[in-house]
């Protein structure tokens, strides 16, 4: 399993989680020095997502295709406008190169479907998200249609606020009708993507997750 925006505040849990469960993991990092993880079961790349810079080596290492790509990667201050966007673009190109078909990737609940009914107070933190992260929700947006109109197996994650505290070990996921006050753990987050991508649930989906 590759893994995109491993040294994040999500990828160091799933990273973790999944090496903990057994999965052979492709940390794809900008800089290995700020993963300071050392497995026999994990191999670290270093590129650049959105310049495309190594994504087919973390893809396939070695001309090896991983089974399935999972990508956490966030804005933040210092990212580009559209990072979601154009990275989301060269790993699915890299994965179409080399036959790998399963992607699992995570947006945020601001991202909307036909089949969503949100509470009044979360229409209302979507209304404040249009205001006040306009690029961040604009890009987030913009890469799930194309995830979804691709023809890879993927799944598209969409959790409410994530905070640092302890895993829970449990949570809900599917359509669900989420208001302004949802939190969900990192760490109960990295449980979700990876049961989707062993157990192969949520194909073709974009589920909310929260406890």
């Amino acid at each position: 399993m590759a893994v995109f925006g491993a040294t994040g505040r999500t990828g160091r849990p799933l990273v973790e989680q999944a090496l903990g469960r057994g999965v052979d993991v492709v940390a794809f990092v900008r800089d290995a020095s700020g993963l300071d993880v050392d497995h026999e079961h994990l191999t670290v790349v270093e590129g650049d997502a959105y310049t495309g810079t190594n994504v087919a080596e973390a893809v396939a290492p070695g001309g090896d295709p991983v089974d399935a790509v999972v990508s956490v990667l966030g804005q933040s201050d210092e990212t580009p406008d559209d990072l979601l966007t154009v990275a989301g673009r060269n790993v699915m190109a890299a994965m179409r190169d080399h036959g790998v078909d399963r992607y699992v990737t995570l947006t945020g609940a601001g991202v909307r479907t036909d089949r969503d009914d949100p509470s009044l107070g979360g229409r209302a933190m979507n209304a404040v998200m249009k205001l006040v992260a306009r690029d961040v929700l604009a890009d987030a947006s913009t890469h799930a249609k194309a995830v979804a109109d691709s023809d890879l197996r993927w799944t598209i994650v969409r959790p409410p606020r994530l905070t640092e505290d302890a895993a829970t070990g449990e949570y809900a996921a599917g359509y669900l009708r989420l208001g302004a006050r949802e939190r969900l753990p990192r760490e109960d987050l990295a449980t979700f993507l990876l049961d989707c991508v062993e157990d192969g649930t949520y194909v073709g989906d974009l589920p909310n997750v929260t406890n």
